[in-house]
């Protein structure tokens, strides 16, 4: 006999209500794969789009809201958030350097031919101009040296990357933005003043004035030495190996790999490889610590010096971009004279931190220690002037504008410390003579 199980009408009415509700969960589960499905079809056409067609700023900021979309779409839904293999790590938008897809805000300045004339000359006064004002002089170099045409660098991305390096200068006393603008600033006037427009390529132009720009950028204020012996996160990164000049290229091009700050989107890949080795190679010979080496190298080739032979010309920008960074002393004595003061605030800091933690301290950094004349008299003597002199060789119009002021900057501190020698003498004297003959005061 077989068993049959009968419902009552009302719990037959709720056993189809479950199994409708089962029906419709298997329904949704299967609507939440297709859209899965979906989701992830267009995601992949979007992340291809963004990775091979290299879209345009505006292009891509449409491309990454899509994906936002869709993932909160997703997470809507109940799907949670897909595992995808994006070339962009969008999430990580806001630990990378600020994007900028806004034409720059900072006002222009239009350049008087005044001052398009004194921009050409290493006596141009640094000290007048406003953050906005040397960003447009930065802009009209660009321009003027014909690097915009030459390389099809858009204007406002032009803009956009100057900003950013300005904002990626610390306000150090000395190596800071203004210290930037003073190089990139000597290196145009040299250009012109060397004629290097008729002897060297536009790329050469393009890394001479794109590594003065660069050059110290995002300086902590404190040097190689001091990284070293501290033991800080940049000289482990870097093996103790010139620990701020490869900080410097690391955030360069960081910087230039924003799409909004690329001012080489238009250039050739191998000719941008070229160009990225160039400016790394010409930030990495700022380093005081292989001075000796480079100009060694430039003194052997200079007498017969070749503008064919790339490693000739190669160690004639090594030597420029030297020479523009410490090149203050070329400048008239007004202006170059705050900036050793300048010099002297950002030393102070660094050893007095040094005292603090135990550190070795320089007697050229040591405020107890050294003086104005005593820091530069040495300097211009044994570094500054030989190396101008080395270069007076190749270009003798330098002489007039650019040796002969460093002279008369060594006469000036010589003639400085003679003074202070002499008032210390006489201090000392005075002190001695106050003295009696058992040591103690009368």
């Amino acid at each position: 006999m077989t068993n049959v199980l009968y419902f009552s009408p009302e719990k037959e009415d709720m056993f189809q209500n479950v199994l409708a509700q089962v029906a419709e969960q298997f329904s949704r589960a299967f609507r939440i794969n297709e859209l899965k499905a979906e989701v992830t079809n267009r995601l992949a056409m979007l992340e291809k789009r963004v990775e091979l067609e290299g879209l345009k700023v505006l292009e891509i900021e449409k491309c990454k809201n899509d994906l936002r979309r869709l993932r909160d779409e997703m997470t809507s839904r109940g799907g949670g958030r897909m595992n995808c293999a994006c070339k962009y790590n969008f999430s990580d938008d806001a630990k990378k350097l600020s994007p900028r897809r806004d034409v720059p805000s900072y006002p222009k300045y239009t350049l008087s031919q005044e001052t398009i004339e004194a921009l050409k000359k290493p006596t141009f006064d640094v000290w007048h101009w406003e953050h906005n004002e040397m960003l447009s002089c930065l802009e009209y170099m660009y321009h003027d040296l014909g690097l915009v045409k030459e390389f099809n660098m858009n204007p406002i991305t032009l803009k956009r990357w100057l900003l950013s390096i300005q904002e990626h200068y610390r306000e150090n006393p000395f190596h800071n933005f203004r210290h930037c603008f003073c190089v990139s600033q000597m290196m145009y006037g040299m250009i012109h003043l060397t004629n290097l427009l008729e002897t060297l390529t536009m790329t050469d132009m393009c890394i001479l004035m794109t590594a003065a720009v660069c050059h110290d950028l995002d300086h902590p204020g404190y040097n190689n030495t001091y990284q070293i012996n501290a033991h800080t996160e940049l000289a482990v990164r870097y093996n103790d190996i010139s620990p701020l000049e490869n900080h410097h290229c690391a955030v360069a091009f960081q910087i230039l790999s924003l799409p909004e700050c690329n001012i080489f989107s238009n250039t050739e890949p191998e000719a941008f490889k070229q160009i990225r080795q160039a400016i790394i190679t010409l930030i990495l010979a700022t380093d005081m610590a292989r001075h000796g080496e480079i100009l060694d190298s430039f003194k052997k080739k200079v007498d017969n010096f070749d503008f064919t032979n790339e490693e000739h010309v190669k160690c004639l920008k090594m030597v420029l971009i030297k020479c523009c960074d410490i090149s203050n002393e070329v400048r008239p004595t007004e202006v170059a004279e705050p900036w050793v003061d300048c010099l002297l605030e950002e030393y102070f800091m660094q050893s007095d931190r040094e005292k603090s933690e135990g550190l070795p301290v320089a007697p050229f950094m040591d405020r107890d220690k050294v003086t104005k004349p005593t820091a530069q008299i040495g300097f211009i003597k044994f570094v500054l002037i030989p190396m101008f002199e080395t270069v007076m060789k190749l270009f003798p119009q330098i002489e007039e504008i650019m040796v002969q002021p460093l002279r008369d900057s060594r006469d000036h501190y010589e003639e400085l410390k003679t003074i202070d020698d002499a008032m210390t003498e006489v201090a000392q004297k005075k002190k001695s003579d106050s003295m009696p003959l058992g040591g103690k005061k009368k």
